[in-house]
């Protein structure tokens, strides 16, 4: 079973771009978007015309901002939005689907911001997730993926020097939050599978010709359940994916 998790910056733009020719290649069994910047209307309208998937998409309520979907082959048991925090449910960060094996959430983290006017809250928001993931656990296993907003080692982004504690997406406060994660159980797939690869990266800036030159970092992620480790036979970064500022991250998984 192949799992990708993409932070499309803007479904519909990336529609203009060959998105569903993009999907098709890549024949995911199950394919986790943040980000889509639009409405569930609209999220419809770029899908209706994927043959052969269910699709469910968690809208903002302001437009054109944040949202979620998840597209899948196989219909879920059940799926739902959200972790029941109101201020950040309003954002459509988090869409669930539950499956006979396991859930899959799909999460779009806030970005602490230029002037990390949002550190505050995207804490909040680490705790509240981590508190959502660990109640589903008691169920069955989780697979968690998206864009989590954070590098966590230095190995996970090109200049660690000059952004560690000065910018957004590698504070010691959101790394700290990626560790809750992993303290509590989770694994991070792709280093469970490549624990020093270096120059692997899933966001580049629009500017100054940053993924060209593979001035990247490593912030779309898939965590799973400590039960779920012996499942994940491969995890890759898929760089020659374009159509965002973000490239796909995958799974593959057995049952």
């Amino acid at each position: 079973m192949k799992i990708i998790s993409w932070n499309l910056n803007g479904i519909r733009a990336v529609a203009k771009k060959g998105l569903l020719d993009i999907i098709r290649d890549l024949d995911p069994d199950m394919i986790c978007f943040q980000e889509t910047k639009a409405q569930d209307d609209q999220v419809a309208e770029v899908l209706n015309d994927l043959k052969g998937y269910h699709f469910y998409s968690n809208s903002a309520e302001k437009k054109g901002y944040s949202g979620t979907a998840i597209v899948t082959k196989t219909e879920p048991l059940k799926v739902f939005p959200d972790i029941g925090v109101g201020h950040h449910d309003r954002e459509g960060r988090v869409l669930t689907a539950e499956y006979d094996h396991f859930y899959l959430v799909t999460v779009y983290t806030p970005n602490s911001k230029n002037d990390l006017s949002r550190l505050d809250d995207r804490q909040e928001f680490d705790a509240e997730l981590l508190t959502f993931l660990k109640e589903l656990e008691k169920t069955k296993p989780v697979i968690v993926c998206g864009d989590l907003n954070v590098a966590h080692k230095s190995i996970d982004l090109a200049r660690p020097e000059a952004n560690y504690n000065k910018s957004a997406g590698h504070m010691q406060e959101e790394i700290d939050g990626m560790d809750n994660y992993l303290a509590s159980g989770f694994i991070d797939t792709f280093r469970l599978h490549y624990p020093d690869k270096t120059d692997m990266y899933s966001w580049w800036s629009f500017r100054g010709g940053a993924r060209e030159r593979n001035v990247g970092w490593r912030i779309d992620y898939f965590l799973v359940s400590g039960g779920l480790k012996t499942h994940v036979q491969a995890a890759d970064i898929l760089m020659d994916v374009h159509g965002s500022d973000h490239c796909p991250v995958s799974i593959d998984v057995v049952f």
